[in-house]
């Protein structure tokens, strides 16, 4: 750890993604900064290790793929971080009354698209529901896309920036609950699951919630780059950690500190401190700001006061990663498996079969069929390998699940978990003619390569509020009353202590843009002459 001063501009507690951000930032205007980590690593939620003991691959432990990372924030900060294309878009098998079906969709491929819809439901009704389902998607995020790295507008405001074709679109996206316009677009049981699991990612929902959390998730994955493209960092996403450290050391303004434990805030008008353990020793510093990266629950305990209501938003996610020694081979006689994981492999994920996924879920009951999705990252990009794993055809596969609530883990994490993991490579296993237990690669102890996180584990490894990947309830991403019309969607009841990770508005997700915002608040503070 370099040595510490006694003050800083700022003073930022987590090294996660959104933190660096704000680093960034902050740092190129000339500004003091320290940024303290809890864990040994910076990087959060967003970094890269070598998971399996002795195999040179370094996987991204946590997440995975880009989409609402804004291209102005890699160019404010001169980020060498290049976001690969994927070919395959997502590909969905299943099984309907005992046969076999499957669509393929690729991008930039729309002939391709429409003869997969053809193939799958006999017609092009549903194809034509999905293009217009796309077309409204991209009608609402033209609105909300570029206002992310703004001040909050209101929701009139917001809406009346939209023609009347957007402004239908607003109805079905924002107003009502998003199997409304999903059931009338699109009628086939693993077309309308395909769309809606971008509604489900991480939370506990379903489509007609009434409290609309189904659309506010469903938003965030659809309005990246205006398009909803995800896309694969080179590198892993450890890269984009890399760049930003890179970026911020290059300024000679931060400083960094990991294995800190932040045991206290505090604040007045002028004025905030920071007391944390390090290396034994108790230490304090002053700072003029304080950025919280961390979730907004830690900065209400830090602070003595809980800013977030008794009841936490529990997270509802399941991670898996592996190391194959080969791709396994498909039920499939159409696509291969190089075709078929180089994008969003669903499985579980009919519409009808995600219903009752959740009943069991909100019931704690872990579903039989658990829905999730897989992703192969070394089909793109095959720089997280070393030049022999490449060489012997090892690939990674990352695996996001559905429908695991933290209340599933709570009494026996160790047991749950492993039972889960088994549902989801069954899962699996239904559309492959060898078990992928067949193809897992060995570590240098010979364990197979596979390591399972439930949202118990993501609490302990990166303090996600009961594995909560988005902090707590997912926000509008625009002002919900007055008072919030022309904030940054970071401002706390102190004055010079602000939210810089998910917790802000608009914060959840890879985008960097909680940490973008609260740097704009306090630079907007000293210009305005308030510190």
């Amino acid at each position: 750890m370099d040595t510490l001063a006694s003050r800083y501009d700022i003073a930022i507690v987590g090294g996660g993604h959104n933190g660096l951000v704000a680093a960034c930032y902050l740092a190129k205007a000339g500004l003091s900064v320290l940024v303290l980590e809890r864990n040994p690593e910076l990087g959060g939620a967003t970094r890269s290790a070598k998971a399996f003991e002795g195999v040179e691959a370094k996987l991204s432990v946590y997440s995975y793929l880009i989409s609402l990372f804004p291209q102005k924030i890699i160019d404010d900060l001169g980020l060498n971080l290049e976001l690969l294309f994927r070919r395959t878009a997502s590909y969905t098998p299943a099984f309907e009354n005992g046969n076999f079906q499957e669509l393929l969709l690729r991008n930039d491929a729309s002939d391709g698209n429409r003869d997969a819809f053809i193939s799958l439901t006999g017609s092009d009704s549903d194809y034509r529901g999905y293009l217009e389902l796309i077309a409204m998607q991209e009608k609402v995020a033209s609105s909300v896309w570029p206002s992310l790295t703004e001040p909050l507008l209101s929701r009139k405001e917001m809406r009346g920036r939209l023609d009347d074709d957007g402004k239908k679109a607003w109805q079905s996206l924002v107003e009502e609950p998003l199997g409304v316009v999903i059931e009338k677009l699109i009628s086939n049981n693993l077309a309308r699951g395909l769309v809606f699991t971008d509604a489900k990612i991480g939370v506990s929902t379903h489509p007609h919630d009434p409290s609309l959390l189904q659309n506010r998730c469903f938003l965030y994955h659809v309005i990246g780059r205006g398009k909803g493209e995800w896309r694969v960092p080179l590198g892993g996403m450890g890269a984009l950690v890399d760049e930003l450290i890179r970026v911020a050391l290059s300024t000679g303004k931060v400083t960094f500190a990991t294995r800190v434990k932040v045991t206290s805030v505090g604040s007045n008008l002028k004025n905030a401190s920071l007391a944390f353990e390090v290396d034994g020793q108790n230490l304090e510093v002053d700072a003029r700001f304080v950025l919280c990266n961390a979730s907004a629950l830690e900065l209400g305990r830090l602070t003595g006061k809980s800013m977030e209501p008794e009841i936490i938003d529990e997270g509802a996610g399941f991670k898996v990663n592996m190391l194959l020694e080969r791709l396994p081979r498909l039920l499939s006689k159409k696509y291969s498996s190089e075709e078929a994981f180089a994008g969003t492999f669903h499985i579980n994920e009919g519409y009808e079969e995600m219903e009752v996924s959740h009943r069991s879920s909100v019931a704690r009951e872990m579903p039989a069929s658990p829905p999730g999705e897989i992703y192969c990252h070394t089909l793109t990009d095959d720089s997280i390998l070393s030049a022999e794993l490449n060489a012997k055809g090892f690939h990674t596969l990352t695996l996001f699940g559905l429908d695991m609530p933290y209340r599933l883990f709570e009494e026996d994490n160790g047991k749950a978990r492993d039972e889960a993991l088994q549902r989801y490579l069954a899962g699996i296993n239904r559309f492959l003619e060898e078990p992928i237990e067949d193809c897992l690669a060995k570590d240098a102890n010979g364990k197979y390569c596979i390591e399972a996180m439930s949202p118990v584990d993501l609490e302990k490894k990166i303090h996600l509020p009961k594995g909560n990947i988005f902090h707590g309830d997912l926000t509008w991403p625009f002002a919900e009353d007055e008072e919030e019309v022309g904030q940054w969607g970071v401002e706390t009841e102190h004055p010079n202590i602000f939210l810089c990770g998910s917790s802000a508005k608009r914060g959840g997700a890879v985008s960097g843009i909680p940490g973008h915002n609260a740097a704009k608040k306090v630079l907007q503070e000293i210009m305005d002459g308030k510190q």
